[in-house]
């Protein structure tokens, strides 16, 4: 069934999964959590097309995905979460940073809405999150709300060379949404009843 073409409108619900195993065997992921309330995600594959040439002119094209960009800017970013998804050392209320830190491997979830209220589901996965970019300035005369921002790069995964998977709820054989957040979506999940 063809899905609508309303644009979207909205975005919510930004989830992650650590990527506990990704191998010849299978991929494995620990249970989603949500991050934080979300204000912004792009996510931009990076594509390199190559064009083959003979008999004075093109003849043939080939292209090679590269790694995933991916930007995030939340309402705010609680220090555990900060932890979970960057490798700090979170204790006793304070988040400590090391240089020697090492983000996991994670899988990053997000819905967002379209104009006609049908919703778009998206999971990548597999990427690691870079340190958050904050900026801080003085309250004025007119109060300017300051959002984390984050930035990762995702691969595809080593078991099955996948990157992301998308759902669209105007789509009348998609029947995931409402279990979209509570594992890691493959291609051969059933809906639970």
């Amino acid at each position: 069934m063809a899905t609508s073409t309303s644009a979207v409108v909205g975005l919510k619900d930004l989830y992650v999964a650590v990527l506990s195993k990704d191998d010849d065997t299978g991929a494995t992921y620990e249970t989603p959590f949500k991050i934080a309330p979300a204000v912004s995600a792009k996510v931009s594959p990076k594509v390199e097309t190559t064009t083959d040439y003979g008999d004075d002119g093109p003849v043939e094209t080939s292209t090679s995905l590269g790694e995933v960009e991916v930007e995030i800017e939340t309402n705010s970013l609680p220090l555990e979460i900060q932890a979970q998804l960057l490798g700090h050392k979170y204790e006793n209320g304070l988040l400590t940073k090391a240089a020697g830190d090492t983000a996991p491997y994670v899988a990053f979830g997000f819905r967002s809405t379209k104009s006609d209220g049908s919703e778009l589901f998206i999971w990548l996965y597999k990427g690691r999150f870079e340190p958050i970019e904050n900026e801080f300035k003085t309250k004025g005369d007119k109060v300017e709300f300051q959002h984390p921002k984050m930035s990762g790069k995702f691969v595809k995964r080593s078991f099955d060379d996948k990157w992301q998977v998308v759902g669209d709820s105007s789509d009348t054989n998609f029947k995931l949404g409402s279990t979209w957040f509570k594992q890691v979506i493959e291609e051969s999940t059933v809906p639970k009843a």
